[in-house]
């Protein structure tokens, strides 16, 4: 059993496990572009498909199975409303994308991508770039931390919300969400939930929040990966646990540039 921890906040609404169908129902739209670390992966025609945050100015973290491919995806930065031009969105072209290597589909291990840009991000008053916890640091019960996303917010999955949304809520024991009783031992220790309110429910089709950031103390301790069930409980959604893998991102921005300055 999994020593990690629980966020409280929605599931999705499955029989069964299911990907990429989370999203924010209730919650709040912050002030526009407070939370300028959180970007919107995109498909080239610009229909959104996932979050993402931005951890240096070439350099964005997401959910391995956001991963469309590296020529079918834009990254738009600055964003705020996804369907009103608002003069601070940035639109950079990915050049490479790099999913983990012990990513699992089936059991949804290790779902954690990288994304290297072709451009850098203009770092200004829209957008900055989100602290990471330290590899194996652990965050507190009783902790609040927020989630953000654009997920649909219209239970059968038809309307993406008009601006970004999030929620705060705080952090619980995993050990219900890894009980016979819930998942029974199919969380990992590369894993984070979160249980289920009433106010906070998702529902079938309802995607978009996947990939987003999960921040507690200010750093981002979480990646929206997962969940099964609806509005039930027993079923928590379920985050990558950031920590986990922060020696693997280091390592992996760091190879990169080594390897560029080979030639």
């Amino acid at each position: 059993m999994s020593s990690g921890l629980i966020f409280i906040a929605p599931s999705v609404c499955v029989a069964g496990q299911h990907i990429a169908q989370e999203r924010i129902v209730g919650g709040y739209a912050p002030v526009p572009h407070s939370i300028k670390y959180i970007v919107s992966i995109q498909t080239r025609d610009r229909r959104h498909v996932c979050g993402g945050f931005l951890i240096n100015k070439y350099w964005i973290v997401s959910a391995a199975h956001c991963n469309i491919g590296v020529h079918k995806m834009l990254i738009v930065a600055g964003d705020y409303s996804l369907t009103i031009y608002e003069g601070t969105e940035q639109e950079i072209l990915p050049h490479l994308v790099v999913t983990h290597p012990a990513y699992n589909s089936t059991t949804n291990n290790s779902d954690i991508m990288l994304i290297k840009l072709r451009a850098p991000i203009d770092l200004n008053s829209y957008v900055s770039i989100a602290l990471l916890p330290r590899q194996g640091t652990a965050i507190s019960e009783g902790r609040v931390c927020r989630v953000s996303g654009w997920g649909y917010t219209s239970p059968r999955g038809s309307q993406i919300p008009s601006t970004l949304r999030t929620v705060k809520l705080p952090i619980i024991s995993s050990k219900r969400c890894n009980s016979s009783e819930s998942f029974n031992g199919s969380i990992t220790e590369n894993m984070l939930c979160h249980h289920v309110i009433p106010d906070f429910s998702l529902h079938p089709g309802s995607q978009g929040d996947s990939g987003g950031p999960l921040v507690c103390d200010g750093r981002v301790y979480g990646v929206v990966s997962w969940g099964r069930g609806c509005a039930d409980a027993q079923f928590p959604g379920v985050y990558t646990a950031v920590s986990k893998f922060r020696r693997w991102i280091d390592n992996t921005i760091f190879s990169y540039y080594s390897k560029c300055n080979r030639f």
